[in-house]
C-alpha cells in the first residue's frame, strides 16, 4: 500500500496549537513533493484559522529533515534548459521556507534529530527553535558541489553574521545542537525525551497570548532585517495602529489598569 500525504505528514490540533509532524523516519524525513505541498497548505490554514494560535513543526524518528526527496515530483523535461532549475527551486524549496516565514502565527521548530540542507533551513525559518541534544545542523550543499538553496544564504547571515555563515556553508561540517545554541541558531537545547513536552509548553504559552500582536511583531522583526530605520519605524507605527483595533489589545490595556491577568482570545 502506498503512503498518502496524510500518512507522511501527520497533523493534529489541540489547545490552540497546530502540530505538523514529518513522518518518513525510514528516509530521515527527506521531504517529498507531496509532503512539501501538504506542509505549505497546513501553514496557510493556520494563518487563516483564528482558532489556531501557534504552530509546531517536528518529525518522527532520528532525523528532523535531511533535505529534499524528489519522489512524486513532476517529471523533469527531457532536455533541461536555462531557467528550469531556478523555477524548480523557486516553486519548491523556496515556497516552503517562505510559507514558514509568512505564516501569521508563531512557528516553533522542535528539532528531534539531523537537520540538513533544506531541513536545516526549514528549522531556521521558524520563529523559535528547540533542539534535542542529539540534533545536528548541516549545510550539506557543498558536499554535493551545490550552492545553498532553500533560503539558506538569506537566513544564515541574518542569524549569525556573514563570516560564520560562510564557514558553515563552505565546509559543510555538522553543527551539534549545543554549538548551534551558542551561536544563536537555536533557542533551547533539551534532552531528547523532553523535546515534545518543552515544545508543547512553549506552543501553549504562545497560544494563550495576543495572537494578532504576535503576528504583527513577527512581521516587523522579519521585515526590519531588510529595512532602513525610517521604513522600520513607519512600519512599527502602522502595526501598532492596526493592533490597537484588536480585542486583545483592549483586553491587555484593561487588564493592566484593573491590575489583573489578561485573558486573550486571539482576536
Amino acid at each position: 500500500m502506498t503512503d498518502t500525504p496524510e500518512d507522511e505528514v501527520l497533523h493534529r490540533f489541540e489547545s490552540g496549537v497546530s502540530w505538523i509532524t514529518l513522518n518518513r523516519p525510514e528516509a530521515m524525513n527527506a521531504v517529498t513533493w507531496d509532503q512539501r505541498e501538504r506542509v505549505i497548505g497546513l501553514l496557510a490554514e493556520a494563518s487563516a484559522d483564528p482558532d489556531v494560535r501557534a504552530v509546531v513543526i517536528t518529525a518522527t524518528g532520528k532525523g528532523f529533515c535531511t533535505g529534499a526527496d524528489l519522489r512524486g515530483a513532476p517529471s523533469a523535461p527531457a532536455e533541461r534548459i536555462v531557467g528550469d532549475v531556478a523555477r524548480m527551486i523557486r516553486l519548491g524549496a523556496q515556497r516552503l521556507i517562505t510559507a514558514v516565514l509568512d505564516c501569521e502565527k508563531p512557528v516553533i521548530a522542535a528539532v528531534n534529530g539531523t537537520a540538513a540542507g533544506l531541513g536545516a533551513h526549514l528549522a531556521l525559518a521558524c520563529d523559535l527553535v528547540i533542539a534535542a541534544e542529539p540534533a545536528r545542523f548541516i549545510e550539506v550543499f557543498v558536499r554535493r558541489g551545490l550552492v545553498p538553496d532553500a533560503g539558506g544564504a538569506y537566513l544564515l547571515p541574518r542569524l549569525i553574521g556573514p563570516q560564520k555563515a560562510k564557514e558553515l556553508m563552505f565546509f559543510g561540517d555538522a553543527l551539534p545542537a549545543a554549538e548551534a545554541e551558542r551561536l544563536g541558531l537555536v533557542n533551547k537545547v533539551v534532552p531528547a525525551e523532553a523535546l515534545a513536552e518543552t515544545a508543547r509548553e512553549w506552543a501553549e504559552r504562545l497560544a494563550q497570548g495576543p495572537t494578532r500582536a504576535l503576528a504583527l511583531t513577527k512581521q516587523l522583526v522579519n521585515a526590519s532585517l531588510d529595512s532602513d530605520r525610517a521604513t522600520a519605524l513607519a512600519a512599527e507605527a502602522t502595526a501598532q495602529e492596526l493592533n490597537m483595533s484588536t480585542a486583545d489589545a483592549n483586553e491587555g490595556v484593561a487588564a493592566f489598569v484593573e491590575r489583573r491577568t489578561p485573558k486573550y482570545l486571539g482576536r
